[in-house]
């Protein structure tokens, strides 16, 4: 084997380790990319730095309302208050923006990143609350063990050997584990993926003749129900699944969208004729630059 090929064949079993398949609740089979350790560094950066902006903007807003005689006292006040803050901000930051539609921070999003449950169903909110409280351990409190020392009494030697040590376990944690997961991923049953931009595959229903399609007639509103993340689940399923996976399914689409199925309706025929109008309004609209990336996706349809 030549050095090229050895070099393709070994990138290719890494790209293989960072995929993970996960089943939804409707049967459907999904691909995810999980993210490395360092896009998680990176966009733990960016939210870090956002935080740090908006405490800095905030404690000198604070800082010229403060009337001339409390002046004198800014250093304590100034001291609470930045711990008042930054408690709040780091504790609702996290939470508030990984419980939207998008499950990521500002720093997740850029990085092209979200969290997802590792079961396949909807991420919830007790999920989001536990992996969030489990960061409060991983990095923040051993960090205010380090802080304490340099307004108060110094901390022991020992003292900053052991909060190094906790800090290096949990930080490094995600590199010693196959899923990359960090102690609150482990804890809430989350994993980080990548999120990459959708493009719609190649059409898998160049078979279904017009007549076909025809006999389905579906209105813009139905249509708009679903958008490209939904297309994607369809696919999967209209490619590898079992009758009965097909048969949940396009029952779930028909009560989605308020259709009655007709006397000689297939399931099959069903969601082929759905997929082939869902996949034309998508590629229509994008055209005209505007995309739905799925179902919460609520901007208006044109």
């Amino acid at each position: 084997m030549s050095k090229a090929s050895a070099r393709r064949s070994l990138t290719g079993r890494e790209q293989d380790r960072r995929w993970r398949e996960v089943t939804t609740p409707e049967g459907a089979v999904i691909h995810l990319r999980l993210a490395d350790a360092t896009e998680r560094a990176v966009a733990l950066l960016i939210d870090a730095s956002i935080m740090l902006a908006v405490l800095i903007i905030g404690l000198f807003a604070i800082y010229f309302g403060v009337s001339e005689g409390l002046a004198s006292d800014w250093n304590l006040i100034g001291d609470v208050l930045f711990t008042f803050f930054f408690f709040i901000l780091r504790g609702f930051y996290f939470t508030i923006f990984e419980m939207g539609r998008r499950a990521a921070t500002p720093g997740k999003r850029l990085m092209r990143l979200r969290v997802v449950a590792r079961d396949g169903r909807q991420l919830t909110a007790n999920a989001i609350f536990a992996r969030n409280v489990m960061r409060e351990l991983e990095v923040f409190l051993p960090f205010q063990f380090l802080l304490m020392g340099t307004g108060g009494e110094p901390l022991s030697a020992l003292m900053i050997v052991l909060v190094l040590i906790w800090l290096s376990v949990f930080v490094f944690m995600p590199l010693f584990n196959k899923d990359k997961l960090r102690a609150g991923d482990i804890v809430a049953g989350t994993w980080v993926v990548r999120n990459p931009k959708l493009a719609l595959a190649e059409d898998i229903t160049s078979t279904v003749s017009e007549e076909d399609a025809q006999a389905f007639q579906f209105s813009s509103a139905q249509i708009d129900t679903y958008g490209e993340h939904e297309l994607q689940v369809l696919e999967n399923v209209l490619r590898s699944s079992s009758p009965q996976v097909k048969e949940a399914v396009a029952e779930r689409i028909r009560n989605r969208i308020n259709w009655e199925k007709g006397p000689e309706e297939t399931d099959k025929a069903f969601l082929d004729a759905f997929y082939k109008a869902l996949r034309k309004r998508l590629e229509t609209r994008m055209l005209f630059g505007r995309r739905k990336k799925d179902k919460f996706d609520f901007e208006k349809a044109g």
